[in-house]
């Protein structure tokens, strides 16, 4: 007990041992496992970082699996990171660059357009067309979430409809 008392990882001798003996292994094993693209380099690095940032809590005998824990748990973190990188990116929409500015004003303009015809339909008409086109509901759930009947939830899309065919033209 004597021993520990007086040897613990903060003791840079004791600290830098251990970096030479556990570093290439960590990245060995960090490599093999991820791959060069998460940087496993950098990783051995934080985690020998948070070693030493925890060399008063952590035992010479522990930290070997401390390393190997916390490197491991940094690499899965990144993986995690860029899985959500790639799919913000992917649901960017992509913009094509041979759009002519013409494309995108019309589109812009009949956007507006079917905003505001939209907004001009009665409240019941407006509820009923975009719980079906927008949210996918069928017309019995419709008419079950507004206590109607399914000919007049019917009855409400296709004036929608009609109304809107009529306030939007040069479709």
């Amino acid at each position: 007990m004597a021993k520990q008392l007086h040897e613990h990882i903060c003791e840079e001798h004791l600290f830098s041992s251990l970096f030479e003996t556990y570093s290439k292994d960590l990245h060995d094993f960090l490599y093999y496992k991820f791959g060069s693209h998460l940087n496993p380099k950098d990783k051995v690095q934080e985690a020998f970082i948070k070693l030493w940032e925890n060399c008063a809590t952590i035992s010479p005998e522990k930290a070997k699996s401390f390393l190997f824990t916390t490197a491991n748990n940094l690499m899965l973190n990144e993986y995690a990171h860029q899985k959500v990188v790639l799919r913000h990116q992917q649901s960017q929409p992509k913009s094509i660059t041979n759009e002519s500015p013409e494309f995108v004003l019309e589109e812009k303009e009949y956007q507006h357009k079917l905003e505001t015809a939209i907004a001009n339909l009665t409240e019941a008409q407006r509820v009923a067309f975009l719980m079906n086109r927008v949210e996918g509901k069928r017309f019995k759930e419709i008419a079950k979430l507004l206590e109607i009947s399914t000919k007049a939830v019917e009855k409400r899309i296709y004036g929608a409809l009609k109304k809107l065919r009529e306030d939007i033209e040069d479709i």
